[in-house]
């Protein structure tokens, strides 16, 4: 089985309609991404898993929708205005920009040489109204995490949740790269799936830990090869402002060992500096014992992109089938973009295709993410589903018209099975 390499993985994506080049017929813009038809629904089933596993089945978390500005006065508090900066350099021949620690001693352009080393923040700043000036500026959120610090009085005032408790968030987040690069992993606009943690102080390391093993618990469940996934002890000195520890956990890409997700022991950093800087008193009272004190956060924060990213290098698979190589997605069923695909066996033939409509649209009212397909011979519809990860195929057929029966094809091994239309939605739920 060939290891997939990224040129695969972008063709098939740009094939298929799972991610384009931003503003493509413009020549596109560096470090952006457009998501298509089956792109967005591989995306959102990413999602919807994450928020349910984390979310919607905990009694312990609670949901926000954060705006993506907000007053700059948070960001300062945060320590981002100041602090949130890559090293830069830049060719003296041919002006080209690029992170001092991605570049050796000379340009890879040009082969020139490099001026000082300065800092770039690599937040996007941004005007708020109609007028101009600095009380007008503000900057598009470079993480979703401020959205949360800053509501967590809310939070707390309007759902009174006990300790240990956590707040959610999807969203975008936006940073302005030196170097965008290896396709959807480093870009300039990026959405993020993030838990701020808050917890007693003495029970962080506690947390930290159970936490750890629910980031092990979502690869399993989303489809990314454990084998690909490596834990790395970040040190002192690497880490964020803010973290007292910080674990990374990184994939094997084809570009080479990375950061895919991350776990930060943010100590009280967060609710500290934002309370000393709204004025506002962002303590917890534990109503049971009467302390009021500031809770200590553990954040588990998940890239979405590099989420599919991985996945799609995960779930790419080459093999032999009747004699021929074939490459499928081996998603899985609860992320695939596509659930069940429909055939008529010749789409010629208005009886056939009748019943097959009438089978699509009973599945489709059930499995929302079902599709019709009658383009092309039934050989080469099961290759276009298998590369686009559908776990099965049906195929209606003259016997269909007779006795109600269907072929079902798994994508995995191939396999046919006949069964009937009414026992169909049993099987693909299994």
């Amino acid at each position: 089985m060939a290891e997939p390499s990224m040129e695969k993985i972008v063709s098939l994506c740009k094939r298929r309609g799972f991610i384009y080049p931003g503003s493509e017929i413009y020549g596109g813009l560096s470090g952006t991404w457009d998501f298509g038809p089956l792109g967005v629904e591989l995306k959102n089933n990413v999602k919807a898993l994450w928020w349910r596993m984390f979310v919607q089945e905990r009694e312990d978390m609670h949901g926000v929708d954060a705006a993506i500005l907000m007053n700059a006065k948070a960001w300062e508090a945060s320590g981002h205005v100041e602090g949130f900066q890559d090293p830069l350099v830049e060719c003296k021949k041919c002006k080209r920009r690029f992170r001092a620690d991605q570049v050796e001693k000379e340009c890879p352009e040009c082969g020139g040489s490099f001026g000082a080393v300065r800092q770039f923040n690599m937040m996007f700043k941004t005007e708020v109204g109609a007028t101009d000036g600095v009380a007008a500026t503000t900057y598009l959120r470079p993480e979703t995490a401020g959205g949360i610090f800053v509501n967590f009085k809310n939070v707390v005032d309007s759902q009174h949740p006990k300790l240990p408790f956590g707040i959610a968030q999807i969203g975008k987040a936006f940073r302005n790269e030196i170097a965008p690069r290896d396709f959807i992993f480093r870009v300039r606009e990026l959405e993020q799936m993030e838990i701020e943690y808050f917890v007693k102080p003495a029970d962080w390391q506690t947390h930290f830990e159970a936490w750890k093993g629910e980031v092990y618990r979502y690869l399993d469940a989303v489809g990314i090869s454990r084998e690909l996934v490596h834990e790395l002890e970040v040190p002192d000195g690497e880490r964020a402002h803010y973290s007292e520890r910080t674990i990374d956990f990184e994939f094997d890409f084809p570009f080479g060992r990375k950061e895919l997700y991350g776990l930060a022991y943010r100590t009280d950093f967060d609710l500290k500096a934002h309370a000393a800087a709204s004025g506002v008193d962002l303590s917890y009272l534990d109503e049971e014992t009467k302390e009021r004190f500031v809770p200590h956060v553990i954040e588990p924060s998940f890239g979405l992109e590099r989420t599919v990213l991985a996945l799609l290098l995960s779930a790419y698979t080459e093999d032999e089938m009747g004699g021929e190589t074939r490459t499928y997605l081996k998603l899985n069923r609860a992320v695939a973009p596509v659930k069940v695909a429909v055939f008529p066996l010749l789409k010629n033939k208005p009886e056939l295709v009748k019943k097959a409509r009438e089978v699509y649209t009973i599945l489709k009212k059930m499995m929302p993410q079902t599709m019709w397909d009658d383009n092309g011979n039934i050989g080469k519809r099961y290759r276009r589903q298998d590369e686009i990860g559908t776990p099965y195929c049906v195929t209606i057929d003259f016997d269909t018209l007779q006795d109600d029966t269907v072929t079902l094809r798994d994508r995995d091994t191939g396999k046919q099975e006949r069964l009937p239309i009414g026992k169909l939605l049993e099987k693909l739920a299994s």
